[in-house]
């Protein structure tokens, strides 16, 4: 193949998987500035550290979704691990090997639960949704065994360090940004695009689809473990149950993000950008004074709206 049919072939698929992103950026700017001029107080650096904080953990989430969304599957089981990581912080932390130790655990924790599932899922040949319900009930029941009420210990250093007044989560979510765009660069990173696009096209590359399945579960595990790390350190304490409402907020998040349910369609910035949409207008609905229940009613109604919205112009785009 020459270098510039390469070259159009990967502008083509670059723009496919871009498609949309430009209108997902003028609705997160739109939402932005109404949020800015209802609380300005995000202007100033304490503001806006307690705005990256609070979009953190979901930003992270909705990544470890869209990494199995993207190689065509998904979780139910970010919640509970996101729980499981938060005790396995708060139960270790206080041990000989203090934060460092804690890491440790919560780190391997999530990469082996997510590598366990990704198997099951890989070499049975199981429907992703229901091995991750069933594990979500696992991991739930074990992050209750571990700390059966909120307690635990965090070093109040850490959670200064992570939840104070300075924007140390923006920071680590451009660092964590940097770091995917580099794991793209590698044989697996294009190989999770390449199996969620077209799995027997991408076999028949050479690309070994079936570990790399494994391990976009097992990073998605990481990544959900660590966000469990991180609510910890805002809190103070492990809470079993305090992941509960990631699950279906990372695959909204996701989905507001142009991520298709597919694979093979979407970016992780859309991704991000998805989580920052969802987090932006639930504060925003908050001052506005919706209360509880029309805000889960607005919040589904603009997710369906981001889902047939495509799909209508797909079809309209189809017939001309």
């Amino acid at each position: 193949m020459s270098t510039s049919s390469s070259s159009r072939l990967y502008g083509s698929i670059q723009l496919r998987r871009n498609r949309g992103l430009a209108g997902l950026y003028l609705v997160v700017a739109a939402f932005l500035v109404l949020y800015a001029l209802l609380f300005p107080g995000i202007l100033s650096i304490g503001g806006f550290s307690k705005f990256t904080q609070n979009w953190f953990p979901l930003a992270l989430v909705t990544m470890a979704q869209a990494l199995l969304m993207l190689n065509g599957g998904i979780t139910l089981a970010i919640g509970p691990l996101v729980s499981l990581g938060a005790v396995i912080a708060a139960t270790t932390m206080e041990g000989a090997l203090g934060v460092p130790g804690g890491i440790l655990a919560v780190s391997l924790a999530g990469l082996s639960i997510g590598a366990v599932i990704g198997a099951i899922v890989t070499y049975l040949r199981l429907p992703a949704i229901i091995v991750t319900l069933a594990g979500s009930f696992i991991i739930g029941g074990l992050a209750l065994i571990l700390l059966p009420r909120p307690g635990g210990f965090i070093p109040d250093w850490l959670s200064t360090v992570l939840a104070g007044h300075t924007p140390v989560a923006f920071l680590l979510l451009i660092v964590i940004l940097a770091l995917w765009k580099v794991f793209l660069a590698t044989p697996l990173g294009l190989g999770i695009y390449a199996a969620g696009d077209n799995p027997l096209g991408a076999f028949r590359s050479g690309v070994p689809v079936e570990r790399v399945k494994v391990a976009a579960f097992a990073l998605s595990g990481l990544l959900a473990a660590l966000t469990g790390l991180f609510v910890a350190a805002q809190t103070g304490s492990g809470d079993p149950v305090i992941g509960t409402p990631f699950t279906l907020n990372s695959i909204a998040a996701a989905v507001l993000g142009g991520v298709g349910f597919l694979g093979g369609k979407g970016t992780m910035r859309g991704a991000i950008c998805g989580s920052l949409l969802l987090s932006v207008m639930i504060n925003v609905m908050f001052f506005l004074g919706f209360p509880p229940v029309a805000q889960y009613v607005a919040q589904g109604l603009i997710i369906v709206g981001a889902v047939a919205v495509p799909e209508l112009l797909g079809q309209w785009r189809a017939r001309r």
